[in-house]
């Protein structure tokens, strides 16, 4: 059993409250080894003090080492405060169609994250925004068509992995056509198979094509796909068209299950065993650990007592440390006295000025 519960763990990312773990949280990251944890801005308010964070956490990790992951795209989704670079959203970089400008965002990006320890990014935005009355994509998206999203994506994301940080592109299958927030809503895509096929599905199949290390669910609910689940809790989303149509065999992040697209509509047991039930491999408690804990338990006793939930979780947890092994063999992060003379040296405004020019 305890085993098994070692690997349910590795299947939760999870947040703190502030700006350094508590005693409580850093007694249950030692006591459950979770899988990872993920920061936000208000975790986030100084170079030195987000590495003590990061590092805080990897050193207290029993087991696998760490994910210490963000969202850091640009634009409007930035966490990291000054010194750090505000990088522009990523539809001024699409709107460039240069490549090589492309590559040098996501590196520069890469390059920032890892002073203090980061390696795990959930970018890019892999949606096409092609809705215009869409509420949460819109800027976050390279481009309004497949191609110039495919091409730009792929440019930004080669240079976050050249920098050491994983990239996980989301919201699989598609979050670009939605009139609603999934933070504050259940989005319903009723466009037919063929219309999501030539739209929402070729950046996600290209990514998986080009070995994208982890991609990211949506929690909406595409019709043509299952008229009952959103992606994150649907087997015929997640299992047979990612995995089995697309041969995605990489790490299935959840969306932050404590959205109101799924926190509304499910109780959280019953959205995780969902979740895990339909491939993905890794599910997202941002914001109240205690519920993470509540849903852990529930999950280790649904794999003791279900032979197939059990194998699911075999399966997560070596794509989870395949992953690990890969990505994470040391913190990566500077110490406090080098970090922001490394962050000065970079000079990345000179990027954010280079998209700002003329298109």
């Amino acid at each position: 059993m305890e085993a098994l519960r070692q690997k349910v763990a590795q299947m939760f990312i999870v947040g703190c409250q502030g700006e350094c773990l508590s005693r409580d949280e850093q007694l249950i990251f030692e006591e459950h080894g979770f899988g990872g944890l993920i920061l936000f801005s208000e975790n986030c308010c100084a170079p030195e003090q987000i590495a003590s964070l990061c590092r805080t956490v990897w050193n207290t990790a029993p087991n696998e080492p760490p994910f210490l992951a963000i969202d850091q795209e640009g634009g409007r989704v930035h966490r990291l405060p000054p010194p750090f670079t505000h990088f522009p959203p990523a539809t001024m970089i699409g709107a460039k169609k240069n490549l090589d400008l492309a590559y040098r965002c996501g590196r520069a990006t890469a390059a920032e994250l890892a002073l203090v320890g980061i390696n795990l990014n959930f970018a890019p935005v892999l949606d096409v925004n092609s809705n215009a009355a869409n509420p949460i994509i819109g800027d976050r998206a390279f481009g309004a068509e497949p191609e110039q999203v495919i091409d730009i994506s792929l440019a930004w994301m080669r240079g976050l992995r050249d920098g050491g940080i994983i990239p996980c592109g989301k919201h699989f299958p598609g979050h670009g056509d939605t009139e609603e927030d999934s933070h504050l809503a259940l989005p319903i895509v009723d466009k037919s198979l063929d219309e999501i096929k030539a739209v929402e599905l070729p950046p996600f199949a290209n990514a998986c094509r080009s070995g994208i290390e982890a991609l990211m669910t949506a929690h909406v609910r595409f019709t043509a796909l299952d008229s009952d689940l959103p992606a994150t809790l649907s087997q015929r989303v997640v299992t047979e068209v990612l995995r089995h149509q697309l041969g995605y065999d990489g790490v299935v992040f959840s969306d932050d299950m404590e959205m109101k697209a799924i926190s509304n509509n499910f109780l959280s047991n019953q959205a995780a065993a969902l979740a895990l039930r339909a491939g993905v491999d890794a599910l997202l408690f941002c914001h109240e650990l205690p519920k993470a804990v509540e849903v852990f338990e529930f999950v280790c006793d649904e794999a003791e007592k279900d032979p197939a939930l059990r194998a699911q979780v075999e399966k997560s947890f070596r794509r989870i440390t395949e992953l690990k092994r890969r990505y994470l063999n040391g913190f990566i992060g500077l110490t406090d006295d080098e970090i922001v003379a490394r962050l000065k040296r970079m000079n990345h405004q000179s990027l954010v000025d280079e998209v700002h020019g003329s298109l």
